[in-house]
């Protein structure tokens, strides 16, 4: 393969496959899976190299977790070969929540505490792997948030913890409290939202030897539904990219954009059929030269660069 399946994420062995298998669509469909067809999409990923599942304890309207824990454990293979990621501390005004008055966040002890006891029993599993910080709390008491993440890595209950959607420096000032690095931090990238590029973001992640996890990697599906100029701009220029590669999809090209980045990005997959995520895992055998990335780039941007 051009790229490793898996890359390293912290000094202690963690790791995770490169493309991570998304599961917030789990529950999006027409019919709501079964435990059964749950177990099935799962052994599908796993087939297919994507060992890492990503959750959010929202997911699903808050429903998500359960039926994915329920379907594995009618999965026939072993805890310790999957990875198990979620995420905490929005609050989203909901049935399932209804202290809920509005959505905020919330970076509490208490919140964060009781948030990855949920995850724990609805993913019927002993410890998670990985857990971030859904989004930056303007109310986290660096402190307080920094002493409860560390105490559940004590506890055995997380093997690493990172965050999402947070800017270089909110990730400095909760890194700045804890005793061991943060792994990632989960941030939005495509071919149609390239801020990332220039935000510092990514220059973060190198300077600290981070690999950020990627979100909404194939622009939310609206690279290959959206009718205005830049997704037809960019939709053409994967276009020609695929056919000077020999590659049978838009997302694959797509997806290989991204893996193109120094930074060692992770997308987050969020198909849930298995012809797609096929697709998007033949990214791992392409490596875009230059002239490629940067012509997607300007399809993006609307411009050449400067």
């Amino acid at each position: 393969m051009t790229y490793d399946s898996r890359i390293a994420l912290t000094e202690d062995g963690l790791s995770l496959s490169r493309l991570v298998f998304g599961a917030w669509r789990l529950l999006d469909g027409p019919v709501r899976p079964d435990a059964d067809a749950v177990a099935r999409l799962i052994g599908i990923a796993v087939d297919l190299g994507l060992t890492s599942f990503d959750h959010a304890d929202i997911y699903g309207n808050y429903e998500v977790e359960a039926a994915f824990g329920a379907g594995l454990a009618r999965w026939a293979g072993k805890r310790e070969d999957i990875e198990l990621i979620s995420k905490c501390d929005i609050m989203l005004e909901s049935p399932n929540r209804t202290g809920n008055r509005l959505k905020h966040y919330d970076t509490s002890a208490a919140h964060i505490i009781a948030s990855v006891e949920r995850s724990l029993a609805n993913l019927r599993t002993d410890y998670l792997d990985l857990l971030l910080l859904h989004r930056p709390d303007p109310l986290m008491d660096a402190d307080e948030t920094a002493a409860a993440l560390a105490g559940l890595v004590k506890a055995g209950k997380v093997r690493a913890l990172g965050v999402s959607n947070f800017t270089p420096s909110q990730f400095d000032l909760l890194a700045s409290r804890l005793p061991f690095s943060l792994a990632t931090n989960q941030i939005e990238m495509s071919v149609l939202k390239t801020t990332a590029l220039t935000d510092g973001s990514l220059d973060h992640a190198q300077r600290l030897s981070y690999a950020p996890m990627i979100w909404s990697p194939l622009g939310g599906g609206s690279l290959f539904t959206g009718q205005e100029g830049r997704e037809a701009r960019v939709r053409a220029a994967l276009a020609a990219v695929a056919a000077e590669i020999g590659a049978g999809e838009l997302a694959t090209v797509a997806i290989a954009w991204l893996l193109r980045h120094p930074a060692q990005l992770v997308p987050v997959l969020g198909s849930m059929k298995p012809e797609r995520l096929a697709a998007m895992v033949k990214a791992l055998d392409v490596r875009l030269d230059r002239q490629q990335w940067f012509a997607i780039l300007e399809a993006s941007e609307g411009r050449s660069v400067a």
